[in-house]
């Protein structure tokens, strides 16, 4: 069947800075967005976290253990946004028009299902769901309801997934970064009138997550059915043939598992936690948080580089593949090392607006953070290579690394430490900087690996493939 795909001057302009331009320029244009989103959603993350205290301790305890349920499941729309984002600007590169428009179409079709599906077949057996993954009673009384409204903000997630993805393949950091800040500040104003001002329960808390999602939907609706664009979704160009969806979902199932894998791997790190107290696991907590501050921002940039590499992979540009690594490279590791450096300056503040007065607390945040910021410049490594991983479509790779994170020197780690050694209460941090810094290690043993093979195989006298020879209107 025939699928117009047309590029307008926008994307026309951005494709030819992604091949042409300094690269060191276009990183910083594309990630700087996406970096500022993620660092402000950090912070936004804290404060929603705070409305949920004023309600009850309970339900800061439901919000945080269902969260990582929740961040299971999303992993799958995640993933697919990650992994079929991949093939998206890869086909953009090579100017394919058609081939972009279908699996654009097709991935909307595929992560509406596969959300679907996931409601369709918890949403009946909620409890008992909850009960399975291991949910305390307690919480399961309290978060139910709010679990459930979840669910259907999953669906509508997944599809928004894909908006952002394709929105980040066709370089438009600076709209996605509106739009997420306008989803943001919705979501909080909803928050703070349905707890502060209307007395609401834990359940308004999801429906203001609902409310702001469905909003972002919107958008991607009316952005997504403009004209015969290659990035708009069409009916028409939905397909399930094997050329076009087998690769985005073969390398999204990597992507998917690495992202569910975390998530769950996180969970039981916090269980190990219990071990020292409450009060450590909610220091270990702040500390994540006080990370995300130089890990959020590394990630903008890590999502940013993917696409450019990938494009430029698709277009032949290969010399400017390993240029977009070392620039983001770069950039990533002066965001480690100046953020965390300030916040271990500034540790006593820091800890101090989340110590709710008690020195005890005070001193738990700084001892896990002190030894967890030693990781924020390795992190920063760690997120370049991923970047590439991710842009070369390695998905598998990425599967090594982030399950090596977790399962390979944080939980066993944790363990013997535990176990074997009179380090006590330190031993969270010591873990996290461990974990952290080793996996970064291993990212630039699989780089060095990497890279050497794609200089042989594919840096030999470049395809001069240029913007200028990609035609306005192909059809296929």
């Amino acid at each position: 069947m025939e699928v117009k795909a047309t590029l307008t001057k926008k994307d026309e302009k951005f494709l030819e800075r992604s091949l042409n331009a300094p690269m060191w320029k276009v990183i910083l244009q594309i990630g700087t967005p996406l970096a500022l989103y993620q660092g402000l959603s950090q912070i936004f993350v804290i404060l929603d976290t705070m409305m949920a205290a004023h309600i009850s301790k309970e339900s800061v305890s439901a919000v945080a253990y269902l969260a990582q349920l929740g961040h299971i499941l999303s992993a799958v729309g995640g993933g697919l946004a990650v992994g079929a984002g991949i093939l998206i600007s890869r086909a953009y590169g090579e100017g394919n028009l058609p081939l972009v428009r279908k699996r654009v179409s097709s991935l909307y079709a595929i992560a509406f299902a596969a959300g679907l599906l996931i409601l369709l077949g918890i949403l009946p057996f909620t409890e008992q769901f909850l009960r399975m993954a291991g949910t305390p009673e307690t919480l399961i009384a309290v978060g139910t309801q709010y679990f459930i409204v979840q669910l259907f903000t999953m669906v509508i997630t997944f599809l928004n997934n894909v908006y952002i993805a394709v929105e980040r393949a066709r370089g438009n950091a600076g709209r996605i970064f509106r739009l997420n800040l306008l989803i943001i500040v919705v979501k909080l104003a909803l928050t703070a009138l349905f707890v502060y001002i209307l007395n609401g329960g834990l359940v308004m808390i999801a429906v203001a997550s609902l409310v702001s999602q469905v909003l972002l939907f919107v958008f991607a609706i009316k952005n997504s059915l403009d004209g015969d664009g290659a990035f708009t979704f069409s009916l028409k160009a939905v397909t399930m043939k094997g050329e076009v969806t087998a690769p985005m979902i073969s390398r999204s199932i990597p992507v998917i598992t690495e992202k569910a894998l975390f998530a769950f791997g996180k969970t039981i790190v916090n269980s190990m936690c219990t071990v020292y107290g409450d009060l450590m696991v909610g220091a270990m907590g702040v500390s994540n948080n006080l990370g995300g501050f130089t890990t959020m921002p590394q990630n903008g940039y890590q999502e940013g580089a993917a696409s450019i590499i990938s494009q430029n992979y698709g277009a032949g540009k290969y010399k400017r593949v390993l240029d977009a690594f070392f620039s983001v490279l770069a950039v990533n590791v002066v965001i480690g090392a100046v953020i965390s450096g300030l916040e271990i300056w500034q540790m006593d503040f820091f800890a101090g607006l989340f110590d709710s007065g008690s020195i005890e607390f005070h001193e738990m945040i700084k001892l896990v953070y002190r030894y967890e910021a030693l990781g924020a410049v390795p992190l920063g490594l760690n997120a370049s290579v991923l970047a590439l991983l991710y842009g070369l479509g390695k998905t598998k790779l990425t599967l090594v690394l982030n399950f090596s994170r977790v399962f390979l020197f944080r939980i066993p780690v944790f363990w013997f430490l535990q176990h074997y050694t009179d380090l006590g209460e330190a031993s969270v941090g010591i873990v996290m900087m461990v974990s952290n810094i080793s996996v970064a290690v291993m990212a630039a043993i699989v780089a060095v690996f990497v890279i050497r093979k794609f200089r042989s195989e594919n840096i030999r006298g470049e395809k001069a493939i240029h913007f200028q020879n990609i035609p306005e209107k192909e059809t296929a």
